[in-house]
């Protein structure tokens, strides 16, 4: 993992003051040689004392009721101890919310690798993301898994989850679950990249192609999951959806099929343009799509509640259509629609489109472990290592 993390400018290694945790924090410091480092309680694993040291299997034999909570309401799990009845979930994310309240206004603008476990990272994750101890199961931490959250201010004032999960310089394609899944893996992956991704110009649903680089990540994807044995494949079908699915699919002898309802949003009237045309020809319009995504019509397209709509809907679809036993698939599409996908599998809302990051060519990993009518798992979200730019994303940042 040490090595995973080499040119990234670290300046600050926190870390839970546990063994496992200290010793992995160890070989990134004499890697990383970061000026700062410090340890603190509150990077501590979930306390869960009736059960510490025992098996799974025999946790889900003699605690059944406890267990059932566990996977299934986290909130309400419950311990009775020393008398006294205590809830491990909420207390962690208390622990995780105490956290971030002090290390974002502590390590203001410095970039920090926290080196913990991974209860207390999934709750880390869920309250950078506004989510609460009932959501604690719908993302996953592998050993040694990469995970990066941009944060602009504060605890509450947004963050952009960049990559979820990463486990590629593990030599592990994509991260497994301990639990045997009742339900279908799906890959959700962003087209390659156009050139008007490139110019930052909105494109929409307009059907621009790929260009060279974009061409380069589709195959590059493709040859990140041939060994991936996929058993269905459905894309977007605009054009730069479609190449980068049939890349994907020339390592698969498969049908791809195509839904509407994962076309990317339509932009209307700002379809064709720059971001600074936009700015001048419908003044503050950019801004507010900048802040709150969620209030904004489109002028002749969309707003996100219709894109929501179509987007959940076409998920859906694949969900039913696929949901017989276990089955593992690939989905094609966008910027707009992926990141509508992520947040809908999360359980939040419209408001929190901005919270997560689709570079071009990016492979996510949803698990329905429990069943295609339970939550899922994310178990990882916008792996680019494969496109060679390391842990972090240096796709093209551009309009939609």
């Amino acid at each position: 993992m040490a090595k995973a993390l080499l040119g990234i400018p670290v300046e600050v290694l926190l870390s839970s003051p546990l063994q496992r945790a200290q010793a992995t924090a160890e070989v990134i410091a004499d890697h990383l040689r970061p000026p700062q480092r410090e340890t603190t309680d509150l990077l501590k694993e979930v306390s869960l004392p009736l059960w510490e040291g025992m098996a799974f299997k025999d946790v889900q034999a003699q605690y059944p009721q406890e267990y059932a909570a566990w996977q299934h309401h986290p909130h309400r799990l419950k311990m009775v101890v020393d008398g006294r009845d205590f809830y491990p979930v909420p207390t962690l994310y208390a622990q995780a919310k105490a956290f971030w309240d002090y290390a974002l206004p502590t390590y203001q603008d410095k970039t920090l690798v926290v080196v913990a476990h991974s209860g207390i990272n999934r709750a880390l994750v869920c309250t950078a993301l506004g989510l609460g101890p009932e959501q604690y199961q719908t993302c996953h931490q592998s050993n040694c898994g990469i995970s990066v959250l941009n944060f602009p201010g504060l605890l509450g004032e947004g963050v952009q989850l960049e990559a979820l999960n990463l486990t590629s310089h593990l030599g592990e394609t994509l991260p497994s679950s301990r639990l045997k899944a009742k339900g279908p893996r799906i890959l959700l992956v962003r087209h390659g990249e156009t050139d008007w991704n490139r110019q930052t110009r909105f494109q929409g649903q307009i059907d621009i192609p790929l260009n060279a680089t974009g061409l380069s990540q589709a195959t590059q994807t493709a040859e990140f999951l041939k060994d991936i044995p996929l058993q269905f494949a459905y894309s977007s079908p605009l054009a730069r959806a479609q190449q980068t699915a049939t890349a994907i699919l020339g390592h698969h002898s498969l049908a791809l099929q195509f839904h509407p309802g994962l076309r990317e949003i339509s932009h209307g009237e700002w379809e064709g343009k720059l971001e600074a045309q936009v700015e001048t020809q419908f003044p503050g319009q950019l801004q507010a799509w900048r802040q709150t995504p969620h209030q904004v019509q489109m002028p002749g397209g969309e707003n996100l509640d219709q894109v929501w709509q179509r987007a959940v809907g076409a998920w859906s679809e694949v969900l039913a259509n696929e949901a017989l036993d276990y089955r593992l698939g690939v989905v094609v599409a966008h910027d707009a629609i992926n990141k509508v996908i992520l947040a809908h599998c999360l359980g939040l809302g419209p408001a929190a489109f901005w919270a997560f990051r689709q570079g071009n060519g990016a492979v996510s990993v949803i698990d329905y472990v429990h069943g295609p009518s339970a939550p899922p798992v994310v178990m990882a979200m916008n792996i680019t290592t494969h496109l060679g730019g390391g842990i972090l994303d240096r796709t093209a940042v551009g309009a939609l």
